[in-house]
């Protein structure tokens, strides 16, 4: 079924990149490609042993003292997710001081919003891309109800054109979860500040894949999730990157005791914390952050520049593949990931009539990719690309077995006519 020699080239390939050691870093079954880790990340192989002792001794064992440095080095739990920060911040482009990690995304979202609206009282819009991931789309809604504003849906292709004199807010998701396509963050950025409104980007699909460069590009606000390209955990806790430029002025809403600037004094007024520290609310859950915190470790002595490389030579390879072996005999494929370095992330996603089967039997065969509606068009069957533990030999063989699905019809089969709950 393979074409030894073009295996060949792509070991090749593995045994030359500068990350090749960073898939002993991950717990990857045997059997498995894994090519949805722009869904959920595989297990880093330092997150059981660091939740067991967190469990076992921190929690067991030093009880309510592991809030604060227990005398063997653990505990310490209330820096934990300023820690966590640090290990985040360089893949982003930020300061540690200017990250806060431990609520939802969603939560995350709601905090950011709220608080650039406030920071252009004068303007009364909110302006999201209409195929951005429905939970940004949803909490905009929810805000713009809340505070009186308006909501406007502006076009992927120029969101710039939406944004006039009376938008206080352009928010936007860098990568699109669908289509892997990537916008430009600085020049968008740019433009938006030229126009006197504020710009929220939505990390979630571009955080530890690609270059973000938050500060370089004076960018505003930032929210990310964990549990994708970090490799956090299902669930894992959130970031919110705030320009130092706009901490003093920015009030998020929900000013809970953690975000006091003395917490333990029980004051019953609120003091906001300085800096990033506000953006703290409720007590930050020291399970997750642990497992997160663990996990970040797989980035260790890791470039972003090394894994940007990694990320486009792994993508690269499959559209050749694809345009190679799969779109001239199936033309109903048609690939909708930008070709462009510039505007790709790290996925690749194709449109098929029978998509979701198409996932779902190379899944059988232990490719796991996954499926994502686009409404009245067909399905997206989409593949992501972790750069510290895919390989090129991944990548190729991957193509081999959607070959043989394809030339088996296996995606056909009766069985995938309904959907799982998650798909």
């Amino acid at each position: 079924m393979s074409r030894p020699s073009e295996r060949a080239d792509a070991q090749l390939l593995d045994e030359r990149s500068p990350l090749a050691h960073t898939r002993d870093r991950f717990r990857v079954p045997d059997g498995v490609i894994y090519l949805d880790g722009n869904s959920l990340g595989a297990l880093p192989v330092g997150v059981p042993d660091r939740l067991a002792r967190v469990v076992e001794q921190e929690w067991g064992d030093g009880l309510i003292r592991s809030w604060n440095p227990l005398p063997d080095g653990g505990g310490d739990w209330i820096g934990l997710s300023k820690r966590v920060a640090a290990r985040i911040a360089p893949l982003i482009g930020a300061d540690p001081a200017d990250v806060h990690v431990g609520d939802s995304t969603s939560v995350s979202l709601f905090k950011a919003i709220v608080a650039a609206a406030r920071l252009r009282p004068d303007r009364r819009v909110l302006v999201v891309e209409p195929t951005t991931f429905p939970t940004d789309g949803y909490v905009a809604a929810g805000v713009a109800d809340l505070l009186g504003l308006e909501l406007r849906w502006c076009d992927p292709a120029d969101p710039l054109a939406a944004v006039d004199e009376d938008v206080a807010l352009l928010a936007l998701t860098h990568v699109d979860f669908r289509t892997g396509a990537m916008f430009d963050l600085p020049g968008i950025t740019a433009g938006a500040h030229a126009r006197g409104a504020l710009v929220q980007w939505d990390l979630c699909h571009s955080a530890g894949a690609v270059p973000v460069g938050l500060s370089d590009a004076d960018a505003d606000l930032a929210v990310g999730c964990t549990y994708k390209y970090l490799n956090g955990g299902p669930g894992s806790p959130a970031f919110t990157w705030v320009n130092p430029r706009l901490q003093a002025d920015a009030r998020q809403p929900i000013t809970g005791w953690m975000g006091h600037a003395s917490p333990f004094a029980m004051a019953r007024d609120y003091e906001p914390a300085g800096g990033i520290g506000h953006w703290a609310s409720g007590t930050h859950p020291v399970l997750a952050l642990s497992a997160l915190d663990a996990a970040l470790e797989a980035f260790e002595g890791v470039t972003v520049e090394q894994l940007r490389a990694a990320s486009l030579s792994l993508t690269d390879l499959f559209l050749e593949l694809l345009d190679e072996r799969c779109v001239p005999r199936w033309p109903e494929i048609e690939v909708v990931t930008p070709r462009d370095h510039a505007r790709r992330g790290s996925q690749v996603s194709f449109r098929h009539p029978d998509a979701y089967g198409l996932v779902q039997a190379l899944i059988a065969r232990g490719v796991i990719g996954d499926f994502r509606d686009a409404g009245a068009e067909p399905g997206i069957a989409r593949f992501g690309f972790t750069p510290l533990y895919l390989r090129h030999v991944d990548v190729h063989d991957a193509v081999d077995h959607l070959v043989a699905v394809l030339e088996g019809e296996e995606h056909l089969d009766p069985a995938y006519a309904s959907r799982n709950p998650v798909t």
